[in-house]
């Protein structure tokens, strides 16, 4: 009985030290990442014409390496010093691509940090376009209940309002569909804010013709520059008076009055919803993820004006499409070039 036991415990051995050397054979063969940037779509080719999110980042960098990984429709691109990017794709599908990264066996993503780099609309209350904003909170704006503008009832400002709630602007529930707000490291967006706050992005005669209407709001009057602004993420695309005054009250909302509308988009929600689910299980640092959105067109038309045709324009768009590497750049090149430091140690502001 005694040599039955022994040989038993001996195989259960021989099978556990199989299992162990299997798993660090693996991890030794993943590629260890220091920074993520997540784009969320490319207009043609990675490289040599018309830029949208990902090509500045493959070019600038530059990001030479070409990887797939099974479950992102994009070939990624790395570099190597630690560096992977990735278009996720946008609204819905934004939340597969993120997820396929983190369960990929490929790469060591338990050191990374993470940034969404990508355009968005934007406040004129707020900024003016091709300006960037760092977000302090992402606001999810899909679970909602909407009642058709014409059929609202008197004293309504909008046809929108959270889940389980009467009316507009009361808090309701979103049990089972969303954290419906997010808080990104505060210390972490302060230092690259401090980081990049000086970085000069570029105007020019277009621009300011865009600009130029909205006598209503100095913000977006301004040249383009560097901000900390929240984000509102919701899979629909949104423009509108009565619908930029809905995302400002939402934001207000749902951040107890500490956040600031600034931009909507179509992903930011969904990507911090998947982060957060996997953050448990190691493979990621929550606490690591910063948002950079970059305006490409405002949220309204300018006072007095109807929305439609008002929402793109070519230059804005090629200098949301810039902006996204010339603010996003530097925060990388810093955690990279100093990764001794950073590997273990969160920056905040004033360290460097």
């Amino acid at each position: 009985m005694r040599g039955l036991w022994f040989r038993i415990v001996l195989a259960l051995s021989v099978v556990f030290a199989f299992g162990l050397a299997q798993a660090q054979a693996q991890a030794a063969d993943r590629i260890p990442v220091k920074v993520v940037v997540v784009t969320t779509f490319e207009i043609g080719a990675d490289t040599g014409d018309f830029a949208g999110e990902f090509q500045p980042w493959v070019e600038g960098w530059p990001l030479k390496h070409e990887i797939a990984i099974p479950g992102v429709r994009h070939v990624a691109r790395y570099s190597d010093d630690g560096v992977l990017a990735i278009v996720s794709d946008m609204r819905g599908r934004a939340r597969d691509s993120v997820a396929a990264l983190i369960l990929s066996d490929q790469f060591d993503l338990s050191k990374a940090y993470w940034i969404v780099a990508g355009i968005a609309g934007v406040d004129p209350q707020a900024a003016s376009v091709g300006s960037a904003a760092w977000a302090r909170y992402v606001v999810d704006a899909d679970p909602i209940y909407e009642v058709d503008d014409r059929d609202i009832p008197a004293g309504w400002p909008y046809g929108l309002y959270s889940n389980d709630a009467e009316k507009p602007n009361v808090k309701g529930k979103a049990e089972g569909s969303s954290a419906m707000v997010w808080t990104l490291d505060r210390g972490l967006v302060d230092w690259a804010y401090a980081l990049t706050k000086d970085v000069k992005l570029p105007d020019n005669a277009a621009l300011q013709a865009v600009r130029a209407p909205y006598k209503d709001a100095p913000q977006g009057q301004r040249p383009p520059f560097v901000l900390q602004g929240d984000a509102l993420g919701t899979v629909r695309f949104w423009h509108g008076h009565r619908r930029t005054q809905w995302a400002q009250d939402w934001v207000k909302l749902w951040t107890d009055g500490a956040g600031t509308f600034t931009m909507t988009d179509c992903e930011d929600q969904g990507i911090l919803d998947v982060l957060d689910a996997h953050a448990a299980s190691g493979k990621i640092d929550r606490r690591r993820v910063l948002v950079l959105r970059t305006g490409s067109n405002y949220s309204r038309a300018p006072l007095g004006q109807t929305s439609l045709p008002h929402v793109f324009h070519e230059e804005s768009l090629k200098a949301s499409f810039l902006a996204t590497f010339a603010v996003g750049g530097p925060v990388v090149r810093e955690l990279t070039a100093h990764w001794d430091r950073y590997a273990s140690e969160i920056p905040t502001a004033g360290s460097r």
